[in-house]
């Protein structure tokens, strides 16, 4: 029986494209460079004969695979000789975006959860996969597995493709693609706490966070902090920023004390804008000036909700996704 032709007008890419931009996002870590990826599938898919493809979806997520597996190759070297820490390209996620606000020069309004978060939150095992599987704390963890497992990990863990659809994706034996799978899943792990703290928690620190920072409150800011915590900043050599890890309670705290009490930026206290937006699947802080975003700041949690890791992205050419103010869904399924 022949297999009947799949459409060829544009509507069935469209309903596939938050999938493919989600699958390149992981692979990748730049939004940016994801959105090429996704317009390069779009061109192959035109190209292609669609009426040998059986399955749409799977055929798109196998393009948009290789197509983000050769970009981060290529882009490699570049990140090895990046300007202080590199870390991925923040995007906006959910529904939440209209959080509380605050000005750097007082404390600013934290206090409010919202009807949009509880909505997010609703089907909370689907929430936690989505969350964490694009939190900016996983995807630098992704960053230290080689282009392969990184790919490997999220067509297999993430999006739940089997080892031999993966193989075809990569052109790589099904015994390859499964020492790959096992030997990412076991960085990950080492990587990544095993029991995440509860998402409304997360919110109630951030918050929390942000009236401390916004305050100029070093104790109430050391209250949040693990005692080892590590502050990641990413200038590119475009801003001021550590050129390396800022490590320790006290020296973390002083550092977002000061938000409140000195320029950053060339932005004075009094016109920095502070709000409570999800940021790649969770709570974040978005920092900005008239007309323009400063800074992101995104945090990892321990089992009971102390910030382990905050990563401070103010490279502009990073913000560009956060700027144009698009909600990105990146849901897995």
């Amino acid at each position: 029986m022949t297999q009947p032709p799949v459409e060829a007008d544009p509507l069935l890419f469209q309903r596939h494209r938050s999938l493919l931009f989600s699958v390149a996002y992981r692979i990748l870590g730049s939004a940016a460079d994801a959105e090429d990826a996704v317009q390069d599938a779009w061109i192959k898919w035109s190209a292609a004969d669609r009426s040998q493809v059986a399955n749409p979806r799977a055929y798109l997520a196998r393009i948009v695979s290789n197509l983000a597996l050769e970009r981060l190759r290529s882009t490699r070297n570049k990140r090895e000789t990046y300007v202080g820490p590199w870390l991925p390209e923040p995007i906006l996620t959910g529904a939440e975006n209209a959080g509380n606000t605050g000005n750097t020069g007082s404390t600013g309004n934290a206090g409010s959860t919202g009807n949009a978060w509880s909505a997010a939150t609703a089907d909370a095992a689907d929430t936690v996969v989505n969350a964490e599987s694009v939190s900016m704390a996983m995807l630098v963890v992704l960053e230290t597995l080689s282009p392969l497992e990184r790919a490997v990990f999220v067509l297999k863990e993430v999006f739940g493709f089997s080892h031999a659809e993966i193989a075809e994706t990569v052109e790589r034996s099904e015994a390859a693609v499964r020492q790959a799978a096992h030997r990412a899943r076991e960085h990950v792990r080492a990587g990544r706490p095993r029991f995440p703290a509860d998402r409304s928690r997360q919110r109630e620190v951030t918050e929390r966070f942000l009236a401390a920072a916004t305050g100029g409150d070093v104790n109430a800011l050391m209250e949040l902090l693990s005692p080892d915590v590590t502050l990641w900043t990413d200038g590119g050599g475009k801003v001021r920023q550590a050129l390396r890890p800022v490590v320790g309670a006290q020296t973390v705290a002083a550092w977002f004390a000061a938000i409140g009490t000195v320029s950053y930026q060339g932005v004075e206290p009094t016109d920095m804008h502070a709000e409570l937006v999800e940021i790649n699947g969770g709570p974040g802080l978005l920092f900005s000036a008239p007309g323009r975003p400063v800074a992101t700041v995104t945090f990892d949690f321990d089992a009971d909700a102390g910030i382990t890791a905050v990563h401070n992205v103010a490279n502009p050419d990073k913000l560009r996704a956060v700027a144009e103010g698009t909600t990105h869904d990146v849901r897995v399924r």
